[in-house]
This record gives C-alpha cells, sequence and structure tokens, in this order.
C-alpha cells in the first residue's frame, strides 16, 4: 500500500542514509521502522501473536502459568 506522510528534513536524511548504508530500500526502512514501533506500543498483540504460534505447533492452548510468566517477562525486556 502506499502512503504519502510528511517527516522533518533531518529525519528524513538520517533515514536514507541508514537505509543506503543497510542496502534497504526506503520502503523496507520505514517499513520494518513502523512495525517495530507498533510492536513496542501493541505488546498484548505480540503477546497474542507468540500464543498463537505456541498453540500452533502444539496444538494446545498455553496454561494460565505460562501465559502469566511470558507476559511478565516480555514487560521485563527491553523492545
Amino acid at each position: 500500500m502506499k502512503v504519502a506522510v510528511s517527516i522533518p528534513d533531518r529525519i528524513f536524511e538520517d533515514a536514507e542514509r541508514l537505509a543506503t548504508e543497510a542496502h534497504r530500500s526506503r520502503s523496507e526502512l520505514y517499513a520494518r521502522a513502523l512495525a517495530e514501533y507498533v510492536a513496542r506500543h501493541a505488546p498484548d498483540r505480540v503477546t497474542e501473536s507468540m500464543n498463537a504460534a505456541i498453540a500452533a505447533l502444539e496444538g494446545d492452548r498455553p496454561d494460565d502459568f505460562a501465559v502469566i510468566a511470558g507476559r511478565r517477562r516480555l514487560e521485563s525486556s527491553d523492545w
């Protein structure tokens, strides 16, 4: 999807330099940055996704202890 946004010149210049150094397209850089931002600000979505992935592998939902322990670990980690 194409989106038009306005950002300060300095941030744009830094992002262009980073994309070049990382051998990434501008679109990939912005998409990854936005995905990381969303993940940091929606921790319940991350937890739900991880629980769904584990349930799909095990064919079962994690028990309450695992959910609580996982949530505490994620809350204490630096995203």
